[in-house]
């Protein structure tokens, strides 16, 4: 199932990088920036991680709330959030449920080889839990700037 601007975005539960659970519907009221990335500490996801990080606070005073999601278990999460300093949530879908809700586990290719893996791709989420924009071509370094400029 495609996900698509104006569609509720689907409710989820996760464990964050402290092993507390986390839904969207404890965001309610608040604007989300959901991104979905494949690898933590790797250079595109560092680069787009960094980027997010650099610009935090223009993103809280726009009222967003920042939050990650990869496949990558909470102990990974940790040491990707203190090694660079990150301020946001990153969730630990090691039982990839929440990738699937939005549709970013697909298959990839890399030289040749198909296999499946979580699309870079970035949920824009209104206060109404309703998707206000879709980036599926995220450029990692200027992620911030992507979303600022809706």
């Amino acid at each position: 199932m495609e996900l698509n601007i104006g569609d509720k975005a689907p409710e989820f539960e996760g464990k964050d990088q402290q092993g507390k659970t986390v839904k969207l519907s404890d965001y309610r009221g608040r604007k989300v920036i959901l991104y979905f990335y494949p690898k933590d500490d790797t250079p595109g996801c560092t680069a787009q991680a960094c980027n997010l990080r650099d610009n935090y606070s223009d993103l809280q005073q726009e009222g967003y709330e920042v939050i990650g999601v990869s496949t990558d278990d909470e102990k990974s999460h940790q040491k990707f959030i203190s090694k660079f300093e990150l301020p946001f949530t990153l969730i630990a879908d090691t039982e990839k449920q929440i990738v699937e809700q939005y549709g970013v586990w697909q298959e990839k290719s890399m030289y040749g080889r198909k296999y499946m893996g979580t699309m870079r791709f970035t949920f824009v989420i209104d206060e109404n839990g309703v998707i206000q924009d879709i980036i599926k071509k995220v450029k990692t370094g200027e992620h911030s700037g992507q979303i600022l400029a809706k």
